[in-house]
């Protein structure tokens, strides 16, 4: 099943199904039904989640700013028109996955959803860390992920160090998780390699642009 939906923004970024004609497409997102197992740590978290896998692409924009200045594990965030658009089965959590920057290669990431407890964050938001190094910021691009599997519960913890023992605790179950071939399938999706994974599109090329995610897999 594929999910689209019309905004009001210059570029491609988006969500779920609206009625046609109301506003301009920003963002480009769908669920499929792939069969995906799911971490032992994360069966009973992930039972209701049936959006998963889920496939959504935005534009990158500025975040919080402390990814890689407190944390040293850079993140790219998407716009809100993406996050306050998530599917409601898809909880507040950690989750691992396949990102790619444009037309870039398909690497290994972890998002957070949610709050992030620690920072007392009152805007929700989905903050991917790609597990790649890059050389330099990439924001304005067009990221695309799919969100494969649930890690683990968003927490808060009682101190930056425990913070970051627990996020790298987490990319570290990423990398085995996505190893496992039900999981590594889905970085060779033709959602990586359709035609808008690219920087982001001009309203005048929405709706083709739409279509052809529509019926393009």
């Amino acid at each position: 099943m594929y999910i689209n939906i019309l905004f009001s923004h210059s570029s491609v970024l988006a969500v779920k199904t609206v009625p046609v004609g109301t506003a301009r497409l920003t963002s480009l997102c769908r669920v499929r039904g792939h069969s995906v197992a799911p971490s032992k740590a994360a069966v009973s978290g992930i039972q209701n989640m049936k959006s998963l896998p889920y496939f959504c692409r935005g534009e990158v924009v500025q975040g919080f700013g402390r990814g890689s200045k407190e944390l040293g594990i850079p993140t790219a965030n998407f716009p809100d028109s993406v996050v306050d658009n998530l599917p409601a089965d898809i909880s507040t959590g950690i989750y691992y996955g396949w990102a790619c920057i444009g037309n870039g290669d398909v690497h290994k990431m972890v998002m957070s959803i949610g709050w992030n407890p620690y920072y007392k964050n009152t805007k929700k938001s989905m903050e991917t860390h790609i597990i790649h190094k890059f050389k330099e910021d990439f924001y304005g691009q067009t990221l695309s992920v799919v969100l494969v599997s649930y890690i683990r519960s968003e927490k808060s913890f009682p101190s930056l160090e425990d913070l970051i023992a627990a996020i790298n605790s987490d990319i570290e179950e990423a990398k085995v998780q996505l190893e496992l071939p039900e999981h590594s399938q889905l970085k060779e999706d033709n959602f990586f390699t359709s035609t808008t994974n690219s920087s982001p599109v001009s309203s005048s090329s929405a709706a083709s642009t739409s279509q052809s995610i529509i019926n393009g897999h």
